[in-house]
């Protein structure tokens, strides 16, 4: 028979001389999760206080300071009712605060009108992005379901939590507390801001947001100070997560997952259209009516990374590309569930070219990926290397690797941690003084299903395949979060 945590604690309770202790337990839910996975979608109840991580695996980095803020979903069952899609916990923000070789982690949830009104109630009654809710909902705008769960913006002393579809909620930046919703200006009040904000050399800020057939495109300050706001119409009405942009240009990637319908909950208004194929409009930052269209043959995507322009005028980004939505459709759902097959095959990593003459091609490797991201220091600009998460594959969802793809040399450098592992996104932290882009930490967090707990690594940028030069572990798991930024 497979062990599993149901089995364990029959056979203790058959044996009267058996004592099931607090250990036992643990270690039978542990080993549960490694099998199935569902430790990384799992329920937090509470806030959790700072605590020491331990390292467990070589010498922490010399200079290697500063906090890794990420943002997830973290609760999503009541007794009430429950959410039924992954993109529809309630979010909790995560600091992990690394000084002089020594890790605390604490976090918090974002206080959102959703989650008092849901924890009143005890039951998700909101409509979300795979979640119906019913008629206890109280939503009379969109921050009304506001999740406040998918990214991160640092601004001075706060932290924004981000969700694709209303206000950046301000969290101290210390304490994690919140502060309250962002108002750029006031009749921009609840305008969908995005989770993928694009910082541009000089520091502006660019993000979008969609509504139907038409965005929002945000310029900010550097000091993240609204600088303008415009709204311009797009081609369709495409599902969009995120964008990316160049030095120049803002590009905006519509796939033909489009909207059809005014219902809720919001995937529902969507249809996987691939005789439509992927629409790529160019859009000049200094006049956003200034635009192009490119086309690509029909692919799903949730994250880009940095785009940049060569000197001929070509444009190169890359991009986590899928066959079809049957992962936001159905796998997500399934993740929530904790069990079963979750279908499709996963995304791989693609580098899109589009050429000055209007033509446009896609290479797409073997790499399985999610998650692209480049180094910061070149966020616009001619870059070479984008880590991303690897190891994810048909009937085993969610990523067990880190990988760095060097596009002018097309080699990939990978480490694989395996099954009792669900890695999360990783980011550049570029070492103190260093220009290269080898030359930085990839730093990343992971549920250790098997232990049972969250850890954090810290990589050579240069030589993932080494594995982590630093392994810090928790006492406690957090589930799987979605993206992060790092805070020097």
């Amino acid at each position: 028979m497979t062990p599993s945590r149901r089995s364990f604690m029959m056979g203790a309770a058959a044996l009267s001389a058996a004592v099931a202790t607090p250990e036992m337990v643990r270690a039978a839910a542990a080993m549960d999760a490694a099998r199935d996975w569902s430790l990384a979608t799992a329920d937090m109840e509470a806030d959790v206080a700072p605590r020491a991580m331990r390292l467990v695996h070589g010498r922490a980095p010399r200079g290697l300071d500063g906090v890794l803020f990420r943002n997830g979903p973290a609760k999503f069952r009541r007794p009430g009712g429950s959410a039924t899609h992954w993109f529809d916990g309630d979010g909790m923000m995560r600091a992990f605060r690394i000084h002089d070789g020594q890790v605390t982690l604490d976090a918090r949830f974002a206080d959102t009108a959703k989650r008092r009104h849901e924890t009143e109630l005890d039951a998700v009654v909101t409509p979300g992005f795979g979640t119906a809710g019913d008629s206890r909902a109280r939503v009379g705008s969109s921050d009304d379901a506001n999740a406040a769960n998918t990214a991160v913006m640092v601004a001075g002393d706060e932290v924004w939590g981000l969700w694709e579809g209303g206000s950046p909620l301000a969290m101290d930046a210390d304490t994690l507390a919140t502060r309250g919703l962002v108002t750029l200006r006031d009749d921009l009040k609840g305008m969908p801001f995005q989770a993928h904000p694009r910082y541009a050399p000089d520091g502006t800020i660019w993000n979008v947001g969609t509504t139907g057939a038409q965005a929002v495109i945000w310029r900010l300050n550097a000091d993240r100070s609204l600088h303008t706001a415009q709204v311009i119409p797009l081609p369709r009405a495409s599902y969009m997560h995120d964008f990316t942009a160049t030095e120049r240009h803002i590009i905006l990637v519509l796939q033909p997952w489009v909207a059809e319908r005014q219902t809720m909950p919001f995937a529902s208004r969507f249809a996987w259209r691939p005789s439509l194929g992927t629409l790529i409009m160019v859009v000049d930052k200094a006049d956003l009516t200034q635009r192009r269209l490119c086309e690509l043959p029909a692919f799903f995507h949730f994250h880009l990374g940095d785009a940049w322009s060569d000197p001929d005028g070509t444009i190169r980004f890359d991009v986590a590309a899928s066959a079809d939505a049957q992962f936001v459709m159905e796998g997500a759902r399934i993740l929530v569930q904790g069990q079963g097959v979750v279908p499709g095959e996963p995304a791989h990593l693609a580098l899109v070219t589009l050429h000055a003459n209007g033509r446009a091609d896609m290479q797409t490797t073997e790499a399985a990926a999610e998650f692209p991201k480049g180094d910061p220091r070149r966020a616009g600009l001619r870059r070479d290397l984008t880590v991303h998460v690897a190891g994810e594959r048909a009937g085993r969802p969610l990523a067990t690797g880190i990988a760095v793809r060097d596009w002018s040399s097309g080699r990939s450098d990978a480490f694989e941690f395996g099954d009792d592992h669900v890695v999360e996104e990783a980011v550049f932290v570029p070492k103190p003084g260093a220009t290269a882009e080898a030359e930085a930490w990839l730093v990343a967090p992971s549920v250790n299903l098997r232990q049972g707990v969250t850890e954090l690594h810290a990589f050579e940028a240069g030589k993932v395949a080494d594995g982590p030069v630093a392994t810090w572990r928790a006492d406690i798991a957090l589930p799987a979060g979605f993206h992060g930024v790092w805070k020097g």
